[in-house]
């Protein structure tokens, strides 16, 4: 599968936000009921699985642009419903012979969205892995877990992987500041966990943290010895960054690695296809092609552009 890869001895890793990856089913714990075929969304079978597809076709594209393909070793993945969108996306969609395998999630998020992992089993041994609660401080949400696994590569290397989801900011940035606090301290209390056990060890921390490089949670880690390589990563066809806000466009993913992983790190960019983007009519340029503003449906594939990093073993 990743002949070409492994020849090279280049592992990439790719982090999305899918913009809501929901079935259409209800689950009666969850607050999940504007994706239902009888919602003001109409989320039917139909657009569900032309969704599948779109999300399978990004993860595809995110292995070469140009040049050699190379199928993606790893993808972390935030705003996933469940385990059955799981399922269907890595044996039923595009993706189904891709032979990925995947962990993911199950978490006290009131709305039902998770975070989850894709990997190749080709060039990820996976030896372990667990969710991370996080304790909601006063006037919080129950969040996200955080998502921990750790592998073998192909050099026999240990590679330990975080993915996380920040609370939003709806409510104002600085209302719920402490909230992606509370879950960048949980991330370094177990960072900290993997280096006390680990020599010098191989850290990855990816996802959708909310909040841009200069923001108190991305300072918090970045002063405790992780670097965001992905700070500066921009696109080739008009993307500045993952997101676009009122005509600003600022990367709330991030990918983040530690000081002995630096060393591996070859480049960063944000995959901005073409077919990712539509043309911005209110502040010009473009902007990423989404599935919904509202209860307008666009067919899209997310409101975030897709992190690609490499590394080479």
């Amino acid at each position: 599968m990743n002949i070409l890869c492994l020849l090279l001895g280049i592992f990439t890793f790719v982090e999305l936000n899918c913009e809501n990856l929901f079935d259409t089913r209800h689950d009666s714990l969850k607050h999940d009921m504007e994706f239902l075929p009888d919602s003001y969304h109409y989320w039917n079978k139909g657009r569900y699985w032309k969704k599948l597809n779109h999300i399978g076709q990004e993860i595809i594209a995110c292995g070469g642009e140009g040049k050699a393909w190379i199928l993606p070793d790893m993808v972390a993945l935030c705003e996933v419903e469940n385990d059955s969108v799981m399922h269907d996306l890595t044996k039923r969609s595009l993706l189904r012979q891709a032979r990925y395998e995947y962990i993911m999630t199950d978490s006290p998020d009131e709305r039902g969205i998770d975070v989850a992992l894709l990997y190749s089993p080709f060039t990820f041994q996976l030896l372990s892995w667990h969710a991370i609660r996080v304790a909601p401080v006063k006037a919080m949400k129950p969040t996200r877990d955080i998502l921990y696994a750790a592998g073998r590569v192909i050099t026999g290397d240990t590679l330990h992987v975080f993915v996380l989801h920040a609370p939003s900011r709806s409510g104002g940035e600085l209302a719920t500041r402490p909230n992606r606090m509370v879950v960048a301290r949980r991330l370094q209390a177990a960072v900290d966990s993997v280096r006390r056990c680990s020599s010098r060890p191989h850290i990855l921390v990816a996802g959708d943290f909310n909040d841009y490089t200069q923001d108190a949670s991305l300072q918090y880690l970045v002063t405790r010895g992780l670097t965001d390589i992905s700070a500066s990563a921009t696109g080739t066809h008009g993307a500045k960054a993952t997101y676009k806000y009122k005509g600003e466009w600022g990367s709330l993913d991030h990918v983040l690695c530690s000081a002995p992983l630096l060393p591996r790190f070859r480049g960063c960019i944000v995959a901005d296809f073409p077919f990712l983007l539509t043309d911005d009519e209110v502040y010009g340029g473009v902007q990423p092609l989404r599935n919904f503003r509202g209860a307008k449906y666009f067919n899209g594939f997310s409101d975030h552009l897709p992190l690609v990093a490499h590394f080479e073993f």
